[in-house]
């Protein structure tokens, strides 16, 4: 059994701050997250084999997509590390899969108590699948279901596990922290936030002839709402776009795999400098 692994770092236990987790200007604090994010990602992978996994392809998924320590990584992981890839934060999945796992993901933009609330980029207000707001939770789920492939495990902070318990109600899920603001939070020991995670990954595996993948209905209608409109300015160049109003943009695409690749282009032109 292949299992595919999305690792973010917002959503790891112990980290609240925006410095925490900037590979540029963060430092010593940063690199202690680094430490964090691979000892969960390493807790989600024994979780998942204990159950029955026998490979793991790791996508390292924040910021330029090279956080992780390649030489503290469980060494039955395959890491994919680096950017640019045309599928993102699940790149690589596809439908030999048996199941996706997202670790130390956040809650979307402007969720309350949430920490480090985003979508994708600082500039987006708000994404719609079909009219469904969703954050990175659910365009992750929304991709590996084009492949036919679940996500049976979501771990992070309360904002993001409930988040995604709402849009997937076979999930399992691992709550390592509680903000109490953007950038504050009640967090578990990072051992019990370890344990925790590897036993709800090995529930979700052992849980996957049952879980569903979730499906994008065809045509898939993507709108975007940024927080200026200098970013819809850009954004409104990739083909097929339409401008409704002063910050939002919308779209149709066939099914959801196209749907994203024109997403990630627009928001891609959005985020330049």
């Amino acid at each position: 059994m292949k299992v595919f692994l999305s690792v973010d770092m917002e959503g790891i236990g112990g980290i609240v701050s925006g410095k925490e987790t900037d590979p540029v200007n963060g430092g010593e604090a940063y690199q202690a997250s680094r430490r964090r994010m691979t000892a969960e990602t390493n807790a989600a992978i024994e979780g998942a084999l204990e159950a029955g996994a026998a490979e793991a392809l790791v996508a390292d998924s924040h910021w330029n997509f090279d956080n992780l320590i390649p030489e503290d990584l469980h060494e039955a992981a395959v890491l994919l590390r680096g950017h640019p890839r045309s599928h993102e934060m699940m790149h690589g999945l596809d439908g030999t899969f048996a199941a996706a796992l997202l670790v130390g993901y956040h809650a979307m933009a402007g969720a309350p108590r949430a920490i480090l609330d985003h979508t994708f980029t600082g500039r987006i207000r708000s994404v719609e699948v079909n009219g469904l707001v969703v954050g990175e939770t659910g365009l992750s789920a929304y991709l590996a279901g084009h492949f036919g492939v679940p996500v049976v495990l979501v771990t992070g902070d309360a904002a993001v596990t409930a988040e995604a318990r709402a849009l997937l109600p076979h999930v399992q899920t691992a709550t390592v922290k509680e903000a109490v603001s953007a950038t504050a939070a009640r967090n578990l020991h990072p051992k019990k936030a370890q344990a925790l995670i590897r036993a709800e990954a090995a529930k979700g595996i052992r849980g996957v002839g049952t879980a569903t993948p979730l499906r994008a209905t065809s045509p898939v209608a993507i709108a975007i709402d940024f927080k200026g409109t200098e970013a819809a300015d850009r954004a409104e160049v990739v083909p097929g776009v339409r401008r409704v109003g002063g910050t939002r943009i919308e779209f149709e695409a066939k099914d959801f795999l196209e749907a994203f690749r024109a997403f990630d282009a627009a928001i891609g032109l959005a985020h330049a400098d």
